[in-house]
């Protein structure tokens, strides 16, 4: 059962994306295969910052969706994950052109300017971690952060290459996701850290009791 709290959510999520892409629609519309790719690549970049964001507040997550905090973590992560994918699989039928998928190593300028490739490629093994986790427990979370490089190549394509980014309203939102999921991190490598210190101090004070 969808709560209220999950539905006023979603539907913040939904109403920010229709903007987004009502604004990449106005400003160019003409070839649709383009358009598609724009809105694809838009749409999955929110979805994913928003995945990698809540990641920091597991806690409050599942107090605030009354849900495991997994579930809710990958209806976002799973949309991002199709959506982004099929930004290079419809610029590859535009351009009749599967080099999309390669990345550029001409030059640091092309290999970011074509950062999305390397990107993707990133997102897969992220996700691979995942999908192996049991067999690799100890290094899973290393690859699974990889998704945090995976964004940062993402959002320079964008800001490089991104028609609608010369819309100010469009690049200061999507750098601002991308300041927010950094923060994100940073404030949960803090949360861990803070973990490690009280686990310590717990040996420390039971050694002294023994």
């Amino acid at each position: 059962m969808v709560s209220r709290n999950e539905a006023a959510f979603f539907l913040a999520v939904v109403l920010f994306a229709l903007a987004v892409s009502l604004i990449a629609y106005f400003l160019n519309a003409v070839n649709p295969y383009n358009l598609a790719a724009r809105l694809f690549a838009l749409n999955g970049f929110i979805a994913l910052s928003i995945a990698s964001i809540l990641t920091a507040f597991l806690k409050e997550v599942t107090l605030f969706f009354k849900k495991p905090f997994t579930r809710i973590h990958h209806y976002f992560a799973a949309t991002g994950l199709v959506l982004i994918t099929l930004h290079p699989i419809t610029l590859a039928v535009q351009l009749m052109n599967p080099a999309v998928f390669l990345p550029n190593i001409n030059s640091l300028y092309l290999f970011l300017f074509f950062g999305g490739r390397q990107a993707l490629i990133i997102i897969y093994i992220a996700l691979a971690a995942v999908l192996l986790r049991r067999k690799i427990s100890t290094y899973w979370r290393v690859f699974h952060a990889l998704m945090y490089v995976a964004l940062f190549f993402g959002i320079v394509h964008a800001d490089l290459s991104g028609s609608d980014f010369g819309n100010f309203a469009v690049l200061i939102v999507f750098n601002g996701l991308f300041v927010a999921l950094l923060a994100a991190f940073v404030y949960k490598r803090w949360q861990f850290y803070q973990l490690k210190v009280r686990i310590k101090k717990r040996k420390e004070v039971s050694k002294k009791k023994a």
